[in-house]
């Protein structure tokens, strides 16, 4: 027994005590061999290069197809080109030849012109085809005397006319004796001489113009040429320009059918703010009398001193 009891205490004796507050040893992780991801990779890359197809090659287009396809792609561009102009056409500048010898000496018959749509705004008569989308006008300023002016003529709102703004609404507009008075008030005119011209009637006769020069009450001042004394409409009643529209004049007095003559003898009457469609600003190029379109040889017959006019 007493060996027994010197054993069990020399067990405790030679015993370690052990800490009351051990750290926690992170066991240690399993060796991952690096070689065995890669070999894994390298085995899924060439199962999929075996299972997935090569592409196949796409067959040659026939003829047909290859046309349709070109006739596609110019129809596009030809529907985008002309989006455009008509978007140019409507929203900044609009060309137009004159047809007439209404505005001489200031625009003559075959000059092309430009026309700017922004200065007064725009309408339904500022689209083509004159679409009934809205009334009135909208985003711009009114007409100024002495402006020349594009407009859908009232009788039908699809001829175009060319003038020159005389009255504003509320202007008396009158000629005596073929001088002009607005607001009972002589309008200047001074006489620079006498030119060659064609009076307007049976025949068309060879007359001697008188060339004037007319200034406007605002002070703006224009050439304008007459043919005889006492015309038809040299001596009128007084017209007083109503509301929204404008009282219209051609520059050679005697052969301009415009808002002197009523629109039932084929003049233009006062003209609507609504029909206004711009203000001509340039005279782009000039084709001599008898040029055509469908006469080639007759293309380049221009006038070219009247190249790049300006009209303000």
């Amino acid at each position: 027994m007493k060996d027994q009891g010197q054993i069990l205490m020399n067990k405790d004796e030679n015993t370690t005590p052990e800490p009351a507050d051990q750290p926690i040893v992170a066991a240690a992780a399993p060796a991952v061999d690096d070689a065995q991801p890669q070999v894994e990779l390298a085995k899924v890359q060439a199962t999929k290069t075996e299972v997935e197809p090569e592409p196949a090659e796409a067959a040659p287009r026939t003829a047909q197809e290859i046309a349709i396809a070109e006739i596609k792609e110019i129809g596009t561009v030809v529907g985008v080109a002309i989006l455009l102009v008509l978007f140019l056409r409507t929203l900044f500048f609009q060309p137009f030849t004159i047809p007439s010898a209404s505005m001489e000496p200031n625009l003559y018959q075959g000059d092309y012109i430009i026309v700017s749509k922004w200065d007064y705004g725009y309408s339904k008569h500022s689209i083509q085809f004159s679409p009934p989308l809205f009334n009135g006008r909208i985003f711009g300023r009114d007409p100024k005397r002495g402006d020349v002016v594009v407009f859908k003529l009232p009788v039908d709102n699809k001829t175009d006319y060319i003038k020159r703004v005389v009255g504003l609404p509320g202007d008396t507009v009158q000629l005596k004796n073929d001088q002009l008075f607005i607001n009972g008030q002589l309008v200047n005119t001074t006489t620079l001489g006498s030119i060659p011209g064609t009076a307007p009637g049976s025949g068309f006769r060879d007359e001697t113009l008188t060339l004037q020069r007319e200034e406007l009450p605002d002070g703006r001042a224009h050439l304008m040429q007459d043919y005889v004394q006492d015309g038809p409409v040299d001596n009128t009643d007084i017209y007083t320009v109503p509301e929204g529209h404008y009282f219209m004049m051609g520059d050679n007095r005697d052969n301009s059918q415009d808002s002197r003559y009523p629109m039932s003898v084929g003049g233009v009457d006062f003209v609507p703010a609504e029909n206004l469609e711009g203000r001509a600003v340039l005279v782009l190029m000039s084709w001599k009398e008898g040029s055509s379109l469908w006469k080639p040889w007759t293309w380049l017959n221009f006038h070219w001193d009247r190249f790049f006019k300006s009209l303000h």
